[in-house]
């Protein structure tokens, strides 16, 4: 028997028989061969390294395939010999017997290794035909698929944002933020579909140069090509393991940001434009050109625009500024991070707009994340609204349960009846048990009706925007008649007003209604045995909500509701608002100021401007500037000039003389034609 065939009954490979003294060699093609074997082919020609064998998939794949025949013909074998045994049934000797049974196992053991070498393989192949066969390719897998993996993976880490049960678990800070959860597309993949999504972009990408990956916005092909445009982040100071960070201008964005200034105040978008096409990466000409192209009802482009302005902001990012940790602050006060709050805001605003809420809800805890104890735009009044919409409902009754203590947000008209709204829709899940369920009914109740106590003048509005007629108990009952309207201060008649536009759609459902009507009709009852809670938070509503913080009136400029801007006091609808700075802050810290422009006295005649735009330089007689004695004495021969001048403009209009015009010999026109 050949040795070849030895291996194969053995289970071995070449070039795993144990080396002899100077069996390795390394030289041209066959010099460390045995005698009698040639080359097998051209695969293994020129071999010197045995390792390369091993490494080989296409070799594995040869010898799966011929350790696959080889276990064939061994049942073959098998079964032949049993045949011929059984056919002929001559007694054997004990010493052919003994060997055949020594043999019969070392086939047996080969057979065992042979099987176990190839199942995964043979499972390999099989998946990949799987996948032809379909017509899918691994990248729609892949992207289908990608949700999932990273899934697996927050679970096995132990980091699981959101529970089974649709609790949220304790581990992350209240603020987290998820890198995937900050791109639309992953939430549009959930609902329609990677294909849906995606279509026809993933070959196009291949082909597209090289561009900087961000988080909170992709780039795309046709914005222009992005240069440094002076824009940097640096790291001021780091207490308590809290980091606060700051944008900073560089002397050439600082220009450009002068000449941005004096193309706002030409009141013309096209020379904004202008300053855009020499700087297509200026924040605040990008803000404000998206701010024009909303009001000119061009969704589309006011989008792009701003999404523009954060990528150029995420391109300036300090190495250490974290997106995720929650850790990471921005002082609104400096006017250069003002643009990146309203950025962050704008683009929240419009992915809500596209039928995004989650991923708006998680722009909506960046921004809070970058200053929680300020909230410089006040989006604690626009968070619930989202989570609602994002169905996260624990996420907003642990931020309720968790703040509440030292922010109060049961004063806020929004929490205290988003709060119990997302409680009872909590009760109506399924996959609580029951006495969760019961517990978050009752817990629902109850803060809806000190919701009803606290703010009565509620109510009403919002049955009006869902088109419901209230019974007549309700209609009669002073408590919440127009004159809890007309008794409630200004502004918590912003704020009332802002939550009932914003909100009124969720609490159309029928349910809720129900719901809402049964606590309605409790409240009453308790009103009318005069509870000390009713009057505790009617003396609560006089003292507080006198007027309202200059973040509010900025969120309310910003939400642009018909409601909540008519509501916005004389002090503030009385200043000029500017889209890419609506109502700085009062204690604002400027790190360099705008150059002051030449001002002119305002008390001077017609004339006198008149020859100003002439001449630069001309003052009245008697007006001497300041600047020195060579210019006043410049001044004064220039005066004497113009004294000359108007002095002979006064006699040339003096010896003007207006000659009459001809008279009409014929005034009756009888005069025969020529």
């Amino acid at each position: 028997m050949s040795r070849r065939a030895l291996r194969r009954l053995r289970g071995e490979q070449r070039g795993q028989e144990p080396l002899e003294p100077g069996g390795l060699r390394l030289g041209p093609e066959g010099a460390g061969e045995e005698p009698g074997r040639g080359r097998r082919g051209p695969e293994r020609a020129g071999v010197s390294n045995l390792y390369e064998l091993i490494t080989n998939e296409e070799l594995e794949d040869d010898l799966g395939s011929k350790e696959e025949r080889a276990e064939s013909r061994l049942n073959e074998q098998d079964g032949t010999g049993n045949n011929e045994e059984a056919e002929t049934g001559e007694p054997e000797n004990d010493g052919q017997r003994a060997g055949e049974d020594t043999q019969q196992q070392d086939q047996t053991v080969t057979k065992l290794q042979l099987v176990s070498t190839n199942k995964p393989r043979k499972k390999k192949k099989k998946r990949k035909n799987k996948r032809t066969a379909a017509g899918e390719t691994p990248e729609d897998d892949d992207l289908e698929d990608i949700d999932s993996i990273l899934e697996k993976m927050e679970d096995s880490s132990g980091l699981s944002y959101e529970t089974k049960s649709g609790v949220i678990a304790d581990s992350r800070p209240l603020l987290y933020v998820e890198h995937r959860n900050l791109n639309p597309e992953t939430e549009l993949k959930r609902y329609f579909g990677a294909r849906a999504v995606l279509g026809d972009q993933r070959p196009r990408q291949r082909q597209r140069p090289y561009v900087r990956s961000t988080w909170l916005t992709a780039p795309k092909n046709t914005w222009p090509r992005y240069s440094k445009t002076g824009i940097a982040m640096r790291l001021l100071e780091t207490r308590r393991g809290v980091q606060h960070f700051t944008f900073e201008h560089h002397r050439e964005y600082q220009q450009v940001q002068f000449r941005f200034l004096d193309a706002v105040e030409s009141l013309d978008p096209n020379n904004i434009v202008l300053l855009l096409q020499m700087n297509p990466y200026h924040v605040d000409s990008l803000l404000q050109l998206s701010e024009v192209c909303r009001m000119q009802e061009d969704q589309e482009m006011a989008r792009d625009l701003v999404e523009r302005a954060l990528y150029s902001l995420e391109c300036a990012f300090h190495p250490v500024f974290s997106l995720t940790s929650g850790t990471c602050r921005l002082d609104y006060r400096r006017p250069e991070n003002r643009a990146f709050y309203l950025s962050l805001f704008k683009h929240m605003i419009f992915l809500e707009k596209r039928g995004c809420p989650r991923t708006a809800l998680e722009f909506c805890k960046l921004i809070l994340s970058l200053d929680p104890e300020n909230d410089p735009l006040c989006v604690l009044l626009l968070i619930d609204l989202l989570s609602l919409r994002a169905r996260e409902y624990s996420f907003l009754t642990r931020m309720f349960q968790e703040w509440e203590g030292h922010r109060n947000l049961s004063q806020l008209p929004n929490f205290a009846f988003s709060v119990p709204l997302a409680y009872f829709l909590l009760s109506q899940q399924e996959e609580l048990s029951e006495v969760e369920l019961s517990q978050a009914r009752e817990r629902a109740a109850h803060l809806l009706q000190h919701a009803l106590i606290m703010f009565p003048s509620v109510l009403m509005p919002l049955l009006d925007h869902c088109s419901v007629q209230p019974d007549s108990r309700v209609t009669s009952h002073s408590f919440f008649g127009l004159q809890a309207q007309i008794s409630q201060p200004p502004a918590l008649n912003q704020l009332v007003s802002l939550y009932v536009g914003r909100t009124h759609s969720l609490w159309k459902d029928p349910a809720i209604m129900a719901w809402l009507e049964t606590n309605v009709h409790e409240v009453l009852r308790r009103v009318d045995t005069s509870e000390p809670v009713v009057e505790e938070f009617a003396q609560k509503r006089k003292v507080r909500y006198q007027s309202a913080p200059r973040n509010i009136s900025r969120h309310v400029i910003l939400s642009e509701l018909k409601e909540a801007t008519a509501a916005l006091p004389l002090e503030v609808t009385s200043q000029p608002v500017i889209g890419f700075d609506p109502l700085p802050p009062l204690d604002s810290i400027t790190s360099y100021t705008r150059p002051e422009r030449t001002t002119h006295p305002s008390n001077e005649s017609t004339l006198s401007l008149f020859f100003r735009s002439l001449l630069p330089n001309f003052t009245l007689q008697g007006e001497v500037r300041q600047d020195g004695d060579e210019e006043a004495g410049a001044g004064q021969d220039l005066n004497q000039g113009v004294n000359r001048l108007m002095a002979a403009m006064r006699d040339m209009l003096a010896n003007i003389q207006f000659q009459e015009p001809p008279r009409d010999e014929n005034p009756d026109g009888d005069a025969d034609w020529d």
